[in-house]
């Protein structure tokens, strides 16, 4: 069994909890942590396992094999970091670090230790409707993807929300899935602001919308709608020359009533994404037992958060700006 230790308890950390212990083979949570002392002791008395001080404790615990990091997001870079002084393998919620400088740290450590030992939870790569378009696009049966036009709209948004945000922790979702999708790498892009729905009187841009150019000149669309839309609905369409392929809508029993025909829309991502969650949690314990990680690797944290900052600088600019890496290591080609 592999040890696993969370830090994080807030949504997200105890879902991956409940899916750690409750749902993925070969996996047994031992430990978690949380800022707010009285969230890890909760969960700690819930689950029969140690609550942990600190993050840092958790991570230097030998009864701790593995981590996964659902805290706060100015705190991942920190954590991961810390995993890797210990040598051991982190899964880190999204987004990797909140700017290119920390990923790139990230990455330096990783590469010293010869060997992968961080994934990143960008979670849609595991969602079967993503996955069989990606199969569809590599089979060459459509000829080669020209464009895509993608949605991302959200119900609501927590207090402290703020413009940035829509791109580099919502739409970030877009900018992993948008490259996997093509395998392709982004040369530019822009955010702009387009008309404000009435709703939207929170203080921050919405919608937005993101324009991307890739390196082979395809070209990319997301509307960004981050608060007062209908439900949570994420729509995907790859224009290829012979052909479209569309994300497929969840599952939902449709109803015929009063001279009408509906069905129901979620409004929670972490209904949207259930089944994909489980799998990716599910492959990454594989892979971790393994010895040889598969899934979403630093580099990738490193690339979307360094379209993040180019798309965020670019917004009132009326400019594309340009997205630029650096040299990919050896050891994420």
């Amino acid at each position: 069994m592999l040890k696993i230790g969370v830090i994080g308890c807030g949504a997200i950390g105890r879902d991956h909890i409940r899916r750690l212990h409750d749902l993925v083979p070969g996996a047994e949570v031992v430990g978690c942590a949380d800022y707010f002392q009285e969230a890890a002791d909760k969960v700690a008395a819930q689950y029969g396992i140690r609550a942990y001080a600190s993050g840092e404790e958790l991570i230097a615990s030998p009864d701790v094999q593995a981590i996964l990091i659902a805290s706060s997001d100015p705190s991942h870079a920190g954590y991961v970091l810390e995993g890797l002084k210990y040598g051991k393998y982190v899964f880190c919620e999204k987004p990797l670090a909140q700017n290119a400088a920390d990923c790139e740290k990230i990455i330096a450590a990783e590469c010293a230790h010869g060997k992968r030992l961080v994934q990143v939870g960008f979670m849609r790569r595991y969602d079967r409707g993503y996955a069989e378009m990606k199969r569809i696009i590599d089979s060459g049966e459509l000829g080669a993807p020209l464009m895509i036009h993608a949605c991302h709209r959200n119900v609501s948004q927590p207090d402290g929300f703020q413009t940035e945000m829509g791109v580099s922790n919502v739409a970030i979702h877009e900018l992993d899935i948008c490259r996997w999708l093509l395998g392709d790498e982004y040369k530019s892009g822009q955010v702009l602001k387009v008309r404000q729905s009435a709703e939207s009187t929170k203080g921050y841009d919405n919608p937005q919308i993101v324009l991307l150019e890739t390196q082979s000149g395809c070209r990319i669309d997301v509307e960004v709608q981050v608060a007062d839309a209908y439900g949570y609905d994420i729509q995907c369409q790859v224009v290829c020359e012979k052909g479209t392929v569309n994300l497929p809508d969840p599952y939902a029993v449709v109803k015929r009533a009063n001279a009408s025909r509906s069905y129901p829309l979620l409004t929670d991502w972490k209904d949207r994404f259930i089944e994909a969650y489980d799998i990716e949690l599910t492959q990454w314990v594989q892979a971790v037992e393994a010895g040889q990680l598969t899934g979403p690797s630093a580099w990738d944290g490193y690339v979307a958060c360094v379209a993040a900052d180019a798309l965020n600088r670019s917004r009132g600019t009326g400019v594309f700006y340009p997205i630029e890496t650096i040299e990919k290591p050896a050891l994420y080609r």
